[in-house]
């Protein structure tokens, strides 16, 4: 196991590496820079000039490029140009915000997925079947942010059960039942609208392996000794056809994390995909590349981690 995982620790270093430059010309390529918004008819050419000459920015690309990295292996992302405050500390404000919004939407994912692909498999062909099967057409064909704005609409709006704005009620101490409650209720909209349309893979793939391990050998010995159907459709067929589902645990945890992005800006969740797309509008790179490199890391380790569990719930892939 251990062996394993040095292994692939091993080669994420390469990744790791493109992942950077990719950031970093990415970054260089968007249009303008941190100081042209500063730019209007009375603004003078030198005083931006030596902006820019002061931040680094007329320097040749390797060395911007170097000294980032280094600065980025230090913890040291710079300063937001547009908040005035280091970068370390602006995301730090904003992460768990995020962590919180994914960790809440995987449980409900996965509450309403499950139950879902076990009866879409155990009575297939069926009505119940067919309409979890419309059920999984549909959160995988509608658009994201049109999903968003409905329920943000109806439930926010329309019969205001839920705030629409914020991750807590203005006012609040920190660490009270009142303020811990504020933030859950915050969170719960955004969670439950990115759970709804996270299911269909989940679904889809239980399902099929439900009707695969129906016809298995050890299913049929379970029935031959008087399993009840219940517990052979629990203890058996279900804990077997998790195995797939396990396998992209961590893709969905930090599929979640780095897909926050459009559900925060709607619904005004000031997480770090709110930042991201604040920071584009402002032009602010050292937040753009801190960002991308950390959601680019995430994806990463949700590899690594998906890696992980499907070695332990199946150890006949383990690499030797």
């Amino acid at each position: 196991m251990w062996k394993t995982i040095f292994r692939r620790i091993l080669m994420m270093i390469p990744q790791i590496i493109i992942l950077s430059v990719l950031v970093f010309a990415l970054a260089q390529a968007m249009p303008g820079d941190p100081f042209t918004g500063m730019i209007t008819n009375d603004t003078p050419v030198e005083a931006i000039e030596a902006l820019r000459e002061r931040a680094g920015l007329n320097d040749p690309l390797p060395v911007q490029y170097v000294r980032w990295v280094g600065n980025a292996v230090k913890g040291d992302f710079g300063s937001s140009y547009t908040y005035k405050i280091p970068v370390v500390r602006l995301i730090g404000e904003r992460i768990g915000n995020t962590i919180w919004l994914s960790l809440v939407t995987l449980i409900l994912t996965y509450l309403i997925a499950l139950p879902l692909g076990l009866l879409a498999g155990r009575f297939q062909n069926t009505w119940i079947d067919k309409v979890i099967v419309v059920y999984t057409f549909i959160t995988y064909s509608i658009p994201i942010f049109v999903f968003a704005l409905l329920l943000l609409w109806w439930f926010g709006y329309h019969l205001n059960w839920f705030p629409t704005r914020g991750s807590v009620q203005s006012g609040l101490v920190p660490g009270t039942m009142e303020y811990i409650w504020s933030k859950f209720y915050h969170l719960l909209l955004p969670a439950f609208t990115m759970a709804i349309l996270s299911t269909t893979g989940t679904i889809q793939y239980l399902r099929t392996g439900v009707i695969d391990a129906k016809s298995q050998d050890y299913v049929r010995t379970a029935r031959s000794k008087g399993v009840p159907e219940n517990k052979v459709y629990t203890r058996h067929i279900f804990r077997n056809s998790l195995l797939p589902i396990a396998a992209f645990l961590g893709y969905d945890i930090t599929g979640l994390i780095a897909g926050s992005v459009f559900i925060e800006q709607i619904f005004a969740y000031p997480g770090m995909g709110n930042l991201f797309i604040s920071s584009i509008g402002q032009r602010d790179y050292s937040v753009i590349t801190a960002l991308l490199l950390l959601f680019g890391l995430t994806t990463l380790f949700g590899t690594l981690l998906s890696d992980i569990i499907m070695s332990i719930v199946d150890p006949r892939i383990r690499i030797q």
